[in-house]
């Protein structure tokens, strides 16, 4: 089970000089998602120009480069790898020259049953040439698209082999565009469009950038097809009765200014506070969020307690967010570099101190260390998430039950692992709320080790007893 969860970036423009501008605007709109590698691919009539770096697309994408890469339909992509080798080779779009001229794919999710698919397409005879999950769902579509009559039929056999999350963005070698997002909706895939340009993006905020208003979301079990004049035909290919959108998105992933599936991020994150403050009583003075997700949720808890919010914690803009970097040495390295206390408003006070979530413990126990080195007094641990139980199979990086702190310990166990004086957890039914879309309707696998997909479920169960805080690549075995 190989485990990506990225930015994904899809545009077609009949303004060919705009079309890879939009695409870099695009991907430092979700930068957020990936920062390990980027990628961007513009077809300029027959002619492919694809384009791919490690590293940020500030510091890689040059304008000289953007000026040469011209054609009216395009494709980026921000990596943010959690198993699995961290090479350029790795990094998307991914192109294949079969069927007929050939494809360009990339992808946000994760492939759950990549082992077997992967050992098929080698007995296929198929060169892969990287271990990255898109690759493998570009020859999985390109077989389907070969014996198939139709790019509807296509994706329908690729939706019956694979198994995981997958918001995708493809285009063909005579210009035509293909977007699929899998039958739960696990990942969020939105688009909107002008007269002249259509845009397909992970979040709603890459269409605000480029001056491009929201109109929808492809739903689960979608395919939208673009044709070679920017015209939209939407099939449903595979019906959902239930969806599964990944709480973690709405907890921390996404931007606040985003919409998902309808609900704004921000709004959400207000009310993940707001029903914290409803469900435990505090005396604390001050309110502090750790930068910067936690802010709208320091913003509800103040709503409804009437406790000031104040900046007790600098986040050097300069350093990425250390729950995507791929090692938990390189994690626990950033924590000093990336946030310094003010010790003047921490000094001699009970904190509420505001956090998205606890996944290894290891950041927030250096946290509270550093606030209560500072002076505070008390320190009150309030998290705006569940406690995560669970690994995820479907493209966060939580991969073993040993590594999650609330796998083996309770509440006062972890209270004290990390140092907090009160720890105080979100409500399952209080995040569910929040988020405004029916607990049937959300993925929730990490709180309550409950899978929609087989194999997910099957590799879970096996993987109990193995709770080993040592990194182990179960996508390599698939627990067979």
């Amino acid at each position: 089970m190989k485990k990506e969860s990225c930015g994904v970036f899809g545009i077609f423009s009949s303004n060919e000089n705009e079309t890879s501008k939009m695409i870099y605007k695009g991907l430092l709109a979700v930068q957020h998602r990936g920062q390990d590698a980027n990628g961007i691919a513009v077809l300029d009539g027959s002619k492919l120009r694809l384009k791919k770096f490690m590293g940020l697309v500030a510091d890689t994408i040059t304008p000289s480069l953007l000026s040469q890469m011209k054609g009216k339909v395009g494709i980026g992509h921000v990596r943010y790898p959690t198993v699995g080798t961290s090479t350029v080779k790795d990094a998307q779009p991914f192109q294949t020259d079969y069927p007929k001229k050939g494809i360009v794919l990339a992808h946000n999710g994760n492939l759950v049953n990549y082992v077997s698919l992967r050992k098929e397409l080698a007995d296929h005879k198929r060169n892969l040439i990287s271990t990255c999950d898109a690759e493998i769902y570009m020859h999985v579509l390109a077989e389907e698209m070969s014996k198939s009559k139709d790019i509807e039929d296509a994706v329908l056999g690729l939706m019956e082999r694979v198994e995981g999350s997958y918001s995708v963005a493809c285009f063909t070698m005579d210009g035509e565009m293909i977007f699929f997002r899998d039958p739960f909706g696990f990942r969020p895939f939105c688009y909107g469009e002008n007269k002249d340009t259509k845009i397909f993006t992970s979040e709603s905020v890459a269409l605000e950038t480029n001056g491009i208003e929201l109109k929808d979301d492809v739903k689960a079990g979608e395919l939208i097809i673009c044709d070679k004049h920017g015209k939209l035909e939407k099939r449903q290919v595979v019906s959902c009765k239930n969806t599964a959108h990944c709480m973690f998105e709405y907890v921390y992933f996404s931007r606040p200014d985003s919409i998902l599936d309808g609900k704004c991020v921000y709004d959400v994150r207000v009310m993940l506070g707001e029903n914290l403050a409803k469900t435990y009583a505090s005396d604390a003075d001050v309110i502090i969020p750790v930068p910067d997700t936690s802010r709208s949720a320091a913003e509800g808890i103040s709503r409804i307690t009437g406790i000031p919010v104040a900046e007790g914690l600098i986040k050097n803009r300069y350093i990425g967010r250390t729950f995507i970097m791929p090692s938990q040495q390189m994690r626990d390295e950033t924590v000093y570099v990336k946030l310094n206390p003010i010790r003047s408003v921490l000094k001699d006070k009970h904190i509420i101190l505001v956090d998205d979530s606890i996944v290894r413990g290891t950041t927030c126990k250096k946290i509270v260390n550093m606030i209560k080195k500072a002076g505070a007094k008390k320190v009150d641990l309030w998290i705006t998430c569940p406690p995560i139980v669970s690994p995820c199979f479907y493209g966060i990086d939580i991969s073993t039950h040993g590594e999650l702190i609330a796998f083996n310990n309770k509440v006062p166990e972890i209270e004290k692992i990390i140092g907090a004086d009160n720890l105080c957890y979100q409500k399952r039914d209080c995040l569910i709320d929040a988020i405004g879309h029916k607990s049937c309707d959300l993925c929730m696998a990490c709180l309550n080790g409950e899978y929609r997909t087989p194999t997910a479920q099957n590799i879970a169960d096996k993987m109990k007893n193995q709770t080993s805080l040592k990194k182990v690549r179960y996508w390599e075995t698939e627990m067979s």
